[in-house]
C-alpha cells in the first residue's frame, strides 16, 4: 500500500504483502496487445495516529479483473532493417479493472476492544485504474519470463482499512488529504506463447520478416545473368532479345529495343524536329507544306493580349521584370500555334509626360526587349516587328496633358499591345 493513510512503508520498514496472477494475452500487431489479468493478493499497512490510538496495523485481501492496453516499446523503436535477433523487450501497460477487497484494521489501543471489519464488492463502482512498465525476456519459441510492475488507482478512502468513511471513527483516513488508496505491486512471471506460427508477433515484426527474407534472395541471385549475350547498343534492352541491335545513342526504344518513331514517318523521334507531325525524312521528319493556324488568327491576338495587359518594366528603362515573365510565357505559347504564315507586331506605347522623342526611343525599347523575349522562348523572328509609338498612341487621347487624368489611365496608356499585321 503505497499512496494512502495507512502504508507499507513505516518507520524505516517495509510491511510486504504478497500477490499473484494469472492473464489470457493476445498480440494483435508487433506493438500492440490486451490482456484479460486476474490477480488476488494481500497488503500489509500500519499508520501512527495519535498518543491515544498508537500504531495501527491494517490488512486488505483484494480480488481483481482487469483488461489491460499492452504497448511494446522495443518494437516500436526497432528499425525494420535491423536483421539481428532481440532477447529483451520493454512493455508499457494501462487499462482499466473491478476490485472487491477485505480490510482489517487493529490498533494498539486497548480502548479498541473490536478490530474494524470493511468489505467492498467487486460491481461496477468499484472501478480501479491500472498503469505499468514490464521487462520481458524471451527465453524460447515457446517461453518468455518477465519482471512486471504496475500501480493500482483504487479511488476509495476505505482501501486501506482506515475507516468507513472520511471523518469515521477512529480517524485514520484524515491522516493525508488523498481520497484514493493506491498500491503497487510487483510480480515475475512466466508466459505460455500459443500458436501455431514458427515466428511470434511479440518478438519479430512482419516487415522486418519480408526485408530479410528479400534480402535471402537478393544475395542467392546476386550472381544471375539477365543478359547472356550484353547489350551492345547500351539500350537497356538484352540483346538476347534486342530486334534493333545498333540503336542509335540517346534513342528511345521500345521493349523490343526498337527506336521510336512517334508519328511514324520513317525519321525516328530522336532526329525528328517534328515528333508528332509526319514530315519526310529529307526534312527531319516536318511537314513541307504551310501549316494553316490552329485557331483563328484575331482570337489568338486578343488571347495574347491578355497576358501582355499588364506587362511591368523597369522605372524609364525596357528591362522587363520577373513578375511578367509568366504571361509573356504563355503569350509565346499561343503565338507558335499560329505563326505559320503570319506576321505580327509588337507595339509599344507611353504617356504624355517627357519629350515626344524620349518617349518614342524608350516605348521602341520596350517593344524591343519584349520581341527579344518571345524570340527566346521559341517564336520564329521571321513573323515578329517592334514597332514604338512613344505618346502618339494613347488609349485614353484626354490625357493630354497627364494631369487632366486620374493615374490609372496614364498607366494604361504606357502599355505594350499586339496586333497582326
Amino acid at each position: 500500500m503505497t499512496h494512502s493513510d495507512l502504508t507499507s512503508f513505516y518507520d524505516g520498514d517495509i510491511n510486504w504483502g504478497w500477490n499473484g496472477y494469472v492473464s489470457l494475452d493476445k498480440q494483435i500487431t508487433h506493438t500492440l496487445g490486451v490482456s484479460l489479468m486476474y490477480t488476488r493478493g494481500e497488503t500489509n499497512q500500519k499508520a501512527y495516529l495519535n498518543d491515544l490510538a498508537g500504531v495501527g496495523q491494517g490488512r486488505t485481501k483484494f480480488d481483481q479483473i482487469a483488461l489491460l492496453g499492452d504497448v511494446n516499446f522495443s518494437n516500436i523503436m526497432r528499425r525494420v532493417d535491423n536483421r539481428s535477433n532481440f532477447r529483451w523487450a520493454l512493455h508499457g501497460y494501462a487499462g482499466l479493472g473491478l476490485m472487491g477487497y477485505k480490510t482489517f484494521l487493529q490498533d494498539n489501543n486497548t480502548l479498541s476492544k473490536f478490530p474494524l471489519y470493511i468489505e467492498q464488492k467487486m460491481n461496477v463502482g468499484s472501478f480501479t485504474y491500472i498503469g505499468g512498465v514490464g521487462l520481458k525476456y524471451n527465453i524460447s519459441r515457446l517461453l518468455d519470463i518477465e519482471l512486471r510492475t504496475l500501480y493500482f488507482i483504487s479511488g476509495d478512502e476505505e482501501f486501506d482499512g482506515g475507516g468507513w468513511t472520511r471523518e469515521a471513527a477512529p480517524g485514520y483516513n484524515l491522516i493525508n488529504d488523498t481520497y484514493s488508496d493506491n498500491s503497487w505491486i510487483v510480480n515475475l512471471g512466466i508466459s505460455l506463447k500459443l500458436g501455431k506460427h514458427q515466428d511470434h508477433l511479440r518478438w519479430v515484426d512482419p516487415l522486418q520478416v519480408a526485408y530479410a527474407r528479400t534480402a535471402e534472395m537478393e544475395d542467392k541471385f546476386k550472381d544471375f545473368k539477365v543478359c547472356e549475350k550484353g547489350d551492345g547498343d547500351n539500350d537497356s534492352v538484352c540483346d538476347d532479345w534486342d530486334r534493333q541491335l545498333d540503336t542509335p545513342a540517346g534513342a528511345r526504344v521500345d521493349g523490343a529495343g526498337v527506336a521510336l518513331d512517334l508519328d511514324l514517318d520513317g525519321t525516328i523521334d530522336l532526329n525528328d524536329k517534328c515528333v508528332t507531325v509526319p514530315g519526310p525524312i529529307e526534312n527531319n521528319g516536318c511537314p513541307t507544306e504551310v501549316v494553316k493556324p490552329l485557331v483563328d488568327k484575331q482570337v489568338a491576338v486578343d488571347e495574347v493580349n491578355k497576358y501582355f495587359k499588364g506587362i511591368e518594366f523597369e522605372l524609364n528603362k525596357d528591362v522587363i521584370r520577373p513578375t511578367s515573365f509568366s504571361d509573356l510565357n504563355n503569350a509565346a505559347d499561343i503565338i507558335k500555334t499560329i505563326a505559320a504564315g503570319e506576321s505580327f507586331t509588337v507595339v509599344g506605347a507611353t504617356d504624355t509626360r517627357g519629350s515626344a522623342a524620349y518617349n518614342k526611343k524608350l516605348s521602341q525599347s520596350r517593344a524591343n526587349a519584349v520581341l527579344a523575349y518571345l524570340v527566346n522562348k521559341g517564336v520564329s523572328s521571321s513573323v515578329l516587328t517592334a514597332e514604338g509609338r512613344g505618346k502618339d498612341d494613347l488609349k485614353y487621347p484626354e490625357c493630354d496633358p497627364a494631369t487632366k487624368c486620374p493615374e490609372w489611365k496614364n498607366e494604361a496608356n504606357r502599355r505594350v499591345y499586339f496586333i497582326a499585321k
